[in-house]
């Protein structure tokens, strides 16, 4: 049996996340088993605790001996967004396969270096937009170049979230511009991407960035504050390489809202709605000869939506947050596996920060961007 050496930089939520991936995924990735071989992050007694928790061989504080490390053949990459780009170069560099999380750099100009590197060497990338690796995201995507919605008219979609919205939440490496833009790059990328993944590549967009809250406390109870630089909200109006159009929020402040990432696609024969919040439900329109029944139906996740049966054989019992994570890791290990990606990987992630990049120049100039 192959083995794979994980190597893991950062053990926050999505550190976490990671870890618990790569352990479930042993269960389900046959000849090739994921190794949990050495966890690192700044704080040596948080990567401590990790390694005890999630069953790492070892732990260091130094990010620098896991890309050092002949037994670690991946890099998983969860570190604050300013690192994605050194960390992987290195990883890379090193000859290891790289999995990062978004955003995978400030600019395009970076991620585009990041991607020649990659391809230079030889070596496999993906990048953490695991939503995307939903089953019923896959059956929408299916729906749609089948042709069960007609041509495609509209798009409206969304990511909003509340954890920024408090004003005396401190400044933190979310809101330090060397890392990139704000709302529009964290939570924007998300609902770009997911617009990319089911209706194809953007050709153009108008975009308004807004920073609502001017400044945040250095730190926690702290009295003296720092500017905020980057963006809270963004709007896009976005035009499609097919022909239709679309609007685009990413919000951090929008109270209430705990994970609003969701779309709304309406075609000539029927409509689509998501939302993160529910999302082992796909609701599906479809017009029929009788008004009086036309309406939405639910589709609910269940063991037909391929991988839905590896973690469970019953209909409507929910696959979680970490199961999509769980999946997105099998799919990266078969990438490996096969010498082939199966996305989303560096090459998507620049196509995402290209559209990021063009959000922040249109707000700026107030005007169309071509992609």
């Amino acid at each position: 049996m192959r083995k794979l050496g994980i190597g893991l930089i950062g053990t926050g939520f999505m550190g976490k996340s990671h870890a618990m991936a790569w352990r479930a995924a042993a269960n389900f990735s046959g000849e090739v088993q994921p190794v949990l071989v050495c966890v690192a992050d700044i704080d040596g007694e948080a990567a401590r605790r990790t390694q005890q928790q999630y069953g790492f061989q070892r732990s260091t504080n130094n990010w620098q001996e896991l890309i050092d490390d002949p037994e670690i053949d991946v890099i998983s990459i969860t570190s604050p967004n300013r690192f994605h780009a050194e960390q992987s170069l290195a990883a890379i560099a090193a000859g290891k396969h790289v999995h990062c999380e978004k955003p995978l750099a400030p600019d395009s100009q970076t991620a585009e270096r990041m991607v020649l590197a990659a391809k230079a060497a030889g070596v496999v990338t993906q990048v953490g937009f695991n939503y995307v690796k939903n089953p019923l995201l896959k059956l929408a995507q299916k729906m749609i170049a089948e042709g069960d919605l007609g041509d495609i008219t509209g798009f409206r979609g969304i990511h909003a979230e509340d954890f920024m919205a408090n004003p005396e939440i401190p400044w933190s490496w979310r809101l330090d511009p060397s890392g990139g833009a704000g709302a529009v790059a964290d939570l924007g990328s998300h609902i770009l991407g997911m617009a990319r993944f089911l209706l194809g590549p953007i050709s153009s967009l108008f975009a308004d960035l807004e920073t609502v809250i001017k400044t945040r406390p250095e730190s926690a109870g702290a009295a003296n504050t720092k500017a905020v630089e980057v963006d809270d909200i963004a709007r896009l109006t976005v035009k499609f390489a097919r022909g239709c159009s679309g609007h685009v929020e990413a919000n951090w402040v929008a109270s209430g809202h705990k994970m609003q990432l969701g779309f709304e696609i309406t075609g000539s024969k029927g409509a689509l709605i998501f939302n993160q919040e529910r999302f082992n439900e796909l609701q599906y329109f479809q017009f029929n000869q009788h008004e009086a029944t036309n309406g939405f139906k639910t589709l609910v996740a269940g063991p037909e939506h391929y991988p839905y049966a590896l973690f469970c054989p019953a209909p409507g019992h929910q696959l979680g947050f970490n199961d999509l994570k769980t999946i997105e890791m099998l799919e990266f290990i078969q990438s490996i596996n096969e010498g082939k990606s199966f996305g989303p990987d560096f090459t998507e992630a620049y196509e995402i920060q290209k559209l990021v990049d063009a959000a922040v120049a249109s707000s700026r100039e107030k005007s169309w961007i071509t992609i």
